[in-house]
């Protein structure tokens, strides 16, 4: 029997961010996962990429992630543009409004992960068992007690449930969950393109769902990220390469020139979750496993990496009272400050949601005066940047630079 203050289940970014910022504290942890996160980089851009905020760049940066990444695979984004199809509207995005040299990253995701995994494996706090599933789990008034697939036993005073979207700790748990479907699937691909991308994050927003293109490392590369109504997405997914390529660069008004398909293409269904409650005795969620929401604004993993660290510090906080870290009531700071931020975060993306689907003339008419107007009106626009780029909201002491504290 194996014995640790806390067992995280789940060893992607938001897991193995957990892990780290807990060993920082110098509390014994156990990262379990189904699998090896060993996966090299290939020549080409990963599929799955994610736009990373300056607080998640700062939590990194203060866990010594960051120079561990392929630096040549990242991509400072400088600018954001967003228009409404087939109209006026139009509102843009500058580093110079906020006096950063970039808004953000585009890093692909295993990237980051191999990175993380590499200093957690090297800290003497971390202990990676995978590949591993847990095949038992009890709950008991002290402990937990978990028993993994190859009969492995450990102990511990906090289970951590970063298992993703059907987190199998929050069913354990019994956790209730609210959901609904955003009837929507997102595609993913990567895209080369005639024209440069000049480090700008593109999105245009058509009647069937918004498209996204994300700079990559490569000037010509972007990843796409193209939110579809389901019976579109699977006429779409059906075309032929080339078919699919002239609808992906008509919906985008051909901005960056002839585009070629240079990967294969993936789908994945959009569903809104919210677990009504994230601790109970033994158990906390962060991330997916709380909460998910529509990739329109690409905040989720950066809300799901300041769930896990924000966890980290309330029960690092906890050990050094003296007080039990596997207690409901010693997580309910926790729960109540980051349910709030998910919360805040869900609203404001079926409210853009909804006003952008569909092609009603009044509605189209309001969100188009409304773009044109937001982009000249500079201290509102400022505003709005700050929080796309995490320097806004009530964020864990980890993610806070001057820069935060200067605009909190």
């Amino acid at each position: 029997m194996q014995s640790y203050d806390v067992v995280i289940v789940g060893g992607g970014i938001v897991g193995l961010t957990v892990a780290l910022t807990l060993a920082s504290g110098e509390l014994n942890v156990a990262i379990i996962d189904a699998q090896s996160n060993d996966t090299a980089l290939g020549d080409k851009p990963e599929l799955r990429v994610s736009t990373f905020t300056l607080a998640t760049q700062t939590v990194m940066q203060n866990l010594g992630v960051w120079p561990l990444l392929a630096q040549q695979r990242l991509c400072a984004y400088e600018h954001m543009s967003v228009w409404d199809q087939d109209s006026f509207a139009h509102i843009g995005f500058s580093h110079t409004e906020i006096k950063q040299d970039y808004l953000g990253h585009v890093v692909e995701n295993q990237n980051l992960a191999l990175a993380l995994w590499e200093e957690a494996e090297q800290s003497p706090h971390i202990t990676v068992l995978a590949p591993n599933k847990v095949s038992k789990m009890v709950f008991g008034q002290q402990e937990s007690f978990l028993t993994l697939d190859d009969d492995t036993m450990l102990t511990a005073r906090l289970v951590v449930g970063a298992d993703g979207a059907n987190s199998m700790v929050r069913q354990k748990a019994n956790l209730p969950l609210t959901f609904w479907d955003y009837e929507h699937h997102s595609i993913v691909a990567t895209i080369k393109t005639e024209m440069p991308h000049d480090n700008t994050a593109r999105q245009v927003f058509t009647p069937k769902g918004p498209l996204a293109f994300l700079p990559l490392w490569d000037a010509h590369h972007c990843s796409i990220v193209w939110s579809q109504q389901e019976p579109a997405a699977t006429a779409l997914l059906a075309l032929d390469d080339a078919a699919f390529v002239k609808a992906l660069m008509a919906a985008f008004d051909m901005r960056l020139g002839i585009c070629e398909l240079v990967s294969e293409r993936k789908s994945f269904p959009l569903k809104m979750r919210y677990a009504r409650q994230w601790v109970t005795d033994r158990v906390a969620l962060v991330g997916d496993a709380a909460h998910t929401i529509h990739p329109l604004a690409g905040q989720g993993a950066n809300l799901g990496i300041m769930d896990g660290v924000a966890l980290a510090e309330q029960v690092i906080k906890i050990a050094e009272q003296g007080k039990d870290i596997g207690l409901t009531k010693n997580l309910r700071a926790y729960e109540r400050w980051r349910k709030t931020e998910a919360v805040k975060m869900i609203a404001t993306m079926e409210s853009f949601k909804r006003l952008f689907d569909g092609a009603n003339p009044v509605q189209k008419l309001v969100r188009d005066i409304g773009l044109s107007t937001m982009n000249h009106l500079p201290k509102a626009k400022q505003k709005i940047v700050q929080q796309a780029v995490g320097l806004g909201g009530e964020l864990p002491h980890l993610a806070q630079n001057k820069l935060t504290r200067e605009a909190s």
